[in-house]
């Protein structure tokens, strides 16, 4: 996560907007000590992101997918697979 001073933060606000916005949160610091951290108000908090289901609709599994490469596992693993 990007860290910007407070001077760096004034002259650059727009930019710095543009990108929490964005979802790329960042941190203000002062005297190289962090102070507050801006981010997306619609962000998800830490642990929060939706992690199944995000490729819904966008791939597909072919019926075959759980037999795929068994004979190369048989080959490589014999009765151990």
């Amino acid at each position: 996560m990007q860290t910007v001073n407070i001077h760096e933060a004034k002259t650059h606000l727009s930019r710095l907007i543009e990108q929490a916005a964005r979802g790329e949160p960042f941190v203000i610091a002062k005297a190289g000590k962090p102070l507050v951290k801006v981010m997306a108000l619609h962000a998800p908090e830490a642990g929060q992101q939706r992690r199944l289901g995000f490729m819904a609709g966008q791939i597909a599994v072919p019926e075959d997918f759980d037999r795929m490469g068994s004979a190369e596992i048989e080959r490589l693993f014999g009765d151990e697979a």
